[in-house]
């Protein structure tokens, strides 16, 4: 081995020893610079798993030597191109996505050489250009490849033209409404219920349809549909819009449980043994609700996915706009959100087991009316025990029994603690 190789697979050693500080940093900047790649919860998964493959490759090719014909595509990487082809995000975003991470990939480890011999740190540096230049033109070539397979397939099957017309219906655009009814099979004219589907657990892909179409069935059995139109987003999540037989019944209101009930126009209960995730907007007339409702059940996608993401008890399957709306129109900020929650709730925004037996009994206590009876009769608590717990927080609330005076700020803190999760919570002392 070479003086210059050793060097290189030294640097390497280096890099490997800060990787997580140089992936948290990646995914924060291609989030902010490519708007296309800053999706919601489950694609910004992906997208960290892409870019946590793809940093531990480029590190075990500096260290080890790898002769490029060798060299393949991380597993991770290589689905997440699949997955932007099938969401019809342009392979350019993916492909400038490469090249910041080839930029700062080069500064993290350029800023590595401050201690070598000022003989060494130019040849070093040299060679770290080529063969993260060689790593990169490899890679993307072989994601390009695979994101152009997956366009073409994606766009040539039944679901991938659904999936076209519909992002052109999405998109605000003038679109030939009339063409895209008939291409679809469905009636734009009527009043829509949105919803997004995503399993609970792994499941294939084969199931995913199979579950996606039982669903189906069974909410145009329950709302008595005129129609329903199922769009797949990508192999992981569907979309599923229901025409309404009338207009949505103004006094009806959701249940706060996550069965709401059936009979109540536009709102759906989940079967029994649903192993579908499922969020629902409003129902909306014409265009502007077919947009509105999809827009409304993916944020309620969103603020589960950050649930299920920040490690808090299982998420209700099946969730509705209403039950979350107010929590639905401030978790696109989720630092602001927590400096709320804590300045709020104070003490009791503590990410303990004891402090959330607290928070939820003071969400139901507050959403009773302050009612013990109630609350206790909701929780299956005994009232002595609703007393107890309210007490204990309310103590741990900033000013105690005042802050609930005007107890606004702490009911909507609460409900987005109940929401969002431990993502909220104070993360330190």
């Amino acid at each position: 081995m070479t003086a210059q190789r050793a060097l290189v697979r030294q640097v390497g050693d280096r890099v490997r020893e800060s990787q997580e500080a140089l992936v948290e940093g990646l995914v924060q900047d291609i989030r902010a610079q490519i708007g296309a790649l800053d999706q919601e919860a489950a694609a910004r998964s992906l997208l960290e798993a892409s870019i946590t493959e793809n940093v531990v490759a480029a590190i075990n090719f500096l260290r080890q030597g790898i002769d490029p014909d060798q060299l393949e595509a991380p597993t991770a990487a290589l689905a997440y191109a699949r997955v932007l082809a099938q969401r019809d995000v342009p392979q350019s975003a993916l492909i400038r996505a490469y090249r910041i991470g080839h930029q700062r990939f080069l500064d993290h480890t350029f800023a590595l050489l401050d201690d070598l011999p000022a003989a060494d740190r130019v040849p070093v540096c040299v060679e770290l250009v080529r063969l993260s230049g060689q790593f990169i033109d490899l890679i993307c070539e072989q994601v390009g490849r695979t994101y152009e397979r997956e366009r073409d397939r994606w766009v040539a099957s039944r679901s991938g033209v659904r999936q076209q017309w519909v992002t052109d219906l999405l998109g605000g655009g003038p679109v030939d409404r009339a063409a895209a009814a008939r291409a679809l099979r469905y009636p734009l004219d009527a009043v829509h219920l949105a919803c997004t589907l995503w399993p609970a657990a792994r499941m294939t892909s084969f199931d995913l349809v199979a579950a996606v179409d039982d669903v189906r069935a069974h909410a145009v059995s329950a709302l008595r549909a005129r129609a329903a139109l199922v769009v797949p987003t990508d192999e992981y999540e569907a979309r599923l819009w229901l025409a309404l037989p009338g207009p949505p019944n103004a006094s009806a209101s959701p249940s706060s449980s996550a069965s709401a009930s059936a009979s109540a126009p536009g709102y759906l209960g989940a079967p029994e043994g649903s192993p579908l995730h499922a969020a629902f907007g409003r129902p909306g007339a014409g265009l502007g609700g077919f947009r509105t409702s999809a827009r409304q059940a993916a944020r309620i996608r969103e603020i589960l996915g950050t649930r299920l993401g920040s490690g808090a008890a299982a998420a209700p399957l099946w969730v509705h706009y209403d039950q979350a709306a107010p929590v639905a129109l401030m978790a696109g900020d989720l630092p602001a959100v927590r400096d709320f929650v804590t300045s709020t709730l104070g003490a009791l925004a503590a990410a303990g087991a004891r402090e959330a037996v607290l928070r939820d009994t003071l969400r139901v206590f507050l959403d009773r009316h302050r009612g013990h009876a109630a609350t206790a009769r909701a929780m299956s608590l005994h009232r002595n025990s609703v007393q107890y717990r309210v007490h204990r927080a309310t103590a741990l609330l900033p000013h105690g029994e005042r802050d609930l005076a005007d107890d606004f700020n702490v009911r909507a803190a609460l409900l987005a603690v109940h929401w969002l999760g431990d993502a909220v919570l104070a993360t330190g002392p």
